[in-house]
Parts: C-alpha cells; sequence; structure tokens
C-alpha cells in the first residue's frame, strides 16, 4: 500500500519558519518524484515544489523561490519542505505527492497524495 504521510505543520507568525516532512512507503523511493501542494478553502491548488529523489534536482513556484527549500533524505524515505521567511498569504493545507518525474509538477499530474497538514502563519 503507498502511503505518503505529512507532517510538522502548524502556527507560526510571519517570519519565522516550519519544516514540513513527507515519511513515504509502498513503492521504490527513488523511481519517484515528490511534490508539494498547497491549497485553502476556496482556493486553487498550487504545487509550489517539486524533487526527482534519485537526482536532487528540484523546482519551485515562483511564489515560493527564494523561501522554500525541498530536500529529500533517501536513506528514510522522506523528503521535506523547508519554508523561510513566512508570510499569511502561505496559510493552507500543503500535500506531500508522488508521479514519475517533475516534469509537470505544476500541472498537479501526481498519482499518489497524502492526507495533508495545516500550516497557519499569522500576521
Amino acid at each position: 500500500e503507498v502511503q505518503l504521510v505529512e507532517s510538522g505543520g502548524g502556527l507560526v507568525q510571519a517570519g519565522e519558519s516550519l519544516r514540513l516532512s513527507c515519511a513515504v512507503s509502498g513503492f521504490t523511493y527513488d523511481d519517484y518524484a515528490i511534490g508539494w501542494v498547497r491549497q485553502a478553502p476556496g482556493k486553487q491548488r498550487e504545487a509550489v515544489s517539486c524533487i526527482s529523489t534519485d537526482d536532487g534536482i528540484t523546482h519551485y513556484a515562483d511564489s515560493v523561490k527564494g523561501r522554500f527549500t525541498t530536500s529529500s533524505d533517501n536513506a528514510k524515505n522522506t523528503v521535506y519542505l523547508q519554508m523561510n521567511s513566512l508570510k499569511p498569504e502561505d496559510t493552507d493545507v500543503y500535500y506531500c505527492a508522488g508521479y514519475v518525474d517533475c516534469s509537470y509538477y505544476y500541472l498537479l499530474t501526481f498519482d499518489y497524495w497524502g492526507q495533508g497538514t495545516q500550516v497557519t502563519v499569522s500576521s
């Protein structure tokens, strides 16, 4: 059974940092790319990052470039999203998701999804 389990969400103030984790099981880890997608009620989903776990190549949405960093610990089958300089508009539920590569990650073409973790940034 494929499982992606997010953790690390919470409530922070603007300017602070959070690190999200995505623990992956049920498929060959480095055969897949892992993305982070966020969504708030009434808003469209936005893919904010993607990492190819075999070679570590990363991609970012313009809205988070320079503030968010995604990384992979292949020994732990875990992908991270380090979020710095958080803004109130970063408030969303954050999901990790898996697909064979990052080519079209911004189109949300993921096969597997986690349950999401809430990130709330107060002003």
